[in-house]
């Protein structure tokens, strides 16, 4: 291209009659094209809204107060109580609150701490009104450590003499989301530190910048997965549910897998199995899988036979036209890792055991459109009819793995069936 030109970024159209260096602008990556989804894109670009999903702990009480132990000893001999105390812990000595100081002068403590241990006795009020040699200790939450164990423990420490100083005190079970926040919890309770994160989820612009990334395209992929779910139906294998595998890159987005909901495809004498293992994000799931290990066997020459079961539990192989097209085609990282980074558009939200499947399969991103307010794996919300709180398995902190997770309120899709709301998807 000759100097002087630029690319119009709105149109494509070239602009010869600039005097400005060249600087072509590159559109930004859309969908890769693909049969099953090409008439699509008319009618499903930009439709309906994503709304983030609660993490656990977003939706209990940020401010949750419990009970914890603290103590105190000659500053020389504090870590030789950590290490004490390390050994009371459930969680085999990890610091279960990471948000709080450790350790304490007592001139850092609230005022209303001060006045009470200066009060308490004649060594705390040495402590408080010189220059102390002295201080404070946190020993962790009071249900957690029994206090006969406690005070035998700290009695192990030759500083101590013995007669160890146990306190119980209020702190905020969660961390501060501001400094703000924090300063105000020292105040009130005990040092405490904010660490410039979302420490109850997914950082803000973490959220932003994943809602930003799928926004476009977001209901292309449900609308797909809405028709695979009406195939399924249709075809009468399953319930009306779909789900539909997406990878992301820099040449755009691109379809790698999807399948419909098969519980019916084996009923035994009129009777549905309830298999799991054939809920359509599992299907989809495998499939993905299949295509990667079906590449690595013709890389290697390896032929396989189709297994020839009377019983298939798995259910995952294509039973339908949309699923057999799709289960043709390549996939588009022959050297990916499970689902790893790759997005789900589903339908109804995945139960418990399909969430734990997204997690262990590594997906990067989950949408689904019909919240199942009883069943599902995903949400936090508390369920109805004194049902318990949710679990919202995208994002726990106790689990190896998270992922970003929406709940898309549906436009321009055609309605499913209704399905039972105690059913799992």
């Amino acid at each position: 291209m000759a100097d002087g030109i630029n690319l119009n970024p709105l149109n494509g159209a070239v602009d010869a009659s600039a005097d400005e260096p060249l600087n072509v602008l590159l559109p930004v990556p859309g969908v890769r094209p693909n049969p099953l989804i090409d008439d699509l894109k008319i009618n499903h670009l930009n439709k309906g809204v994503l709304i983030p999903l609660k993490t656990t702990q977003e939706v209990r009480q940020d401010h949750t107060i419990v009970q914890a132990y603290i103590t105190r000893a000659p500053t020389k001999s504090a870590n030789e109580v950590i290490t004490a105390l390390k050994g009371l812990r459930p969680e085999g000595g990890a610091n279960p609150l990471p948000h709080l100081r450790t350790c304490a002068k007592p001139t850092d403590l609230p005022a209303h701490l001060k006045t009470q241990f200066m009060n308490d006795d004649p060594v705390g009020r040495q402590i408080h009104t010189a220059k102390s040699t002295w201080i404070y200790i946190i020993a962790g939450e009071k249900r957690d450590i029994n206090r006969d164990d406690l005070i035998e423990t700290l009695s192990t420490v030759d500083a101590l003499e013995k007669r160890p100083f146990v306190a119980t005190i209020p702190i905020p079970l969660l961390a501060p989301t501001s400094q703000v926040q924090a300063a105000m919890w020292s105040a009130q309770f005990w040092p405490t530190v904010y660490r410039k994160n979302n420490p109850l989820g997914p950082h803000p612009s973490m959220v932003g910048r994943g809602t930003d990334e799928i926004k476009e395209d977001a209901s292309l992929w449900m609308a797909l997965a809405h028709r695979v779910a009406l195939q399924a139906k249709e075809a009468g294998i399953g319930e009306a549910m779909g789900a539909v595998i997406v990878q992301r890159g820099e040449s755009g987005a691109e379809l790698v897998g999807l399948a419909g909901d098969a519980r019916k495809h084996q009923e035994w004498h009129g009777a549905i199995l309830n298999n799991t293992m054939t809920h359509c994000v599992l299907r989809a799931i495998s499939m993905v899988a299949q295509k990667l290990v079906r590449h690595e066997h013709r890389a290697a020459g390896i032929t396989a036979e189709q297994a020839n079961l009377k019983y298939d539990c798995f259910q995952d192989k294509p039973l339908i036209e949309l699923e057999r097209q799709c289960f043709e085609q390549e996939h588009p990282n022959k050297d990916g890792y499970l689902c790893h980074g790759l997005e789900l558009y589903v339908t109804h939200e995945p139960c418990v055991a399909c969430s734990m499947g997204i997690l262990h399969s590594r997906m990067g991103k989950a949408v689904f459109c019909h919240h199942m307010a009883r069943t599902g794996g995903l949400s936090s919300d508390d369920r109805p009819d004194g049902g318990g709180r949710g679990l919202g398995l995208f994002w726990r902190r106790e689990l190896n793995w998270s992922l970003l997770a929406w709940e898309w309120e549906l436009e321009n899709v055609p309605l499913l069936p209704r399905i039972n709301p105690i059913t799992h998807v």
